[in-house]
């Protein structure tokens, strides 16, 4: 579940989201799903923006984010960074801002304060496993949610792998 559309470390951990191949979650019988609190005219454009392209949702008034026990406002404590965010604050903030002054919908795609998580629910609506977000930079390693769900994890650094043989 994402902070919100134009959050830059919601948009750069949604970018490592869209390298899961849709083989490998097909392969454990798992969909992955990300959720956004605004509405749903924003999911076209940050799709296009992410090259996600997995099932996207909205929950503009956040009842999901409230029956999750998702909190609003940054945590104080910054002690882990997701290795999913590449920007830094300042580069990225301003970035965001750009993407909110340039967009065809001038609006802020959410509550700015509202934090986000990840869960892995189902079968049925049994949840084995819930990440509540902190801060904006505190995002769980995607394949860390990937191995839970038995899912194959993914290379997300650029570099290639060295195999020993």
């Amino acid at each position: 579940m994402l902070q919100n559309f134009l959050c830059y470390t919601c948009k750069e951990y949604v970018e490592d989201l869209a390298k899961v191949p849709k083989a490998f979650l097909q392969e454990a019988n798992v969909r992955l799903i990300v959720i956004g609190q605004s509405s749903y005219h924003h999911i076209k454009p940050f799709c296009s923006l992410t090259g996600y392209t997995h099932e996207m949702y909205v929950d503009p008034q956040r009842e999901i984010y409230k029956t999750l026990g998702m909190k609003r406002g940054e945590g104080s404590n910054v002690s882990v960074r997701s290795p999913h965010v590449k920007s830094n604050t300042l580069l990225g903030s301003i970035r965001s801002m750009w993407r909110a002054m340039t967009g065809p919908a001038f609006d802020f795609q959410g509550d700015p304060a509202q934090q986000g998580g990840a869960l892995i629910l189902g079968p049925g609506n049994e949840v084995h496993f819930l990440h509540l977000d902190k801060n904006r930079l505190d995002h769980v390693p995607i394949n860390t949610v990937l191995q839970l769900a038995g899912v194959k994890t993914v290379n997300f650094t650029n570099k290639p792998q060295i195999i020993d043989i």
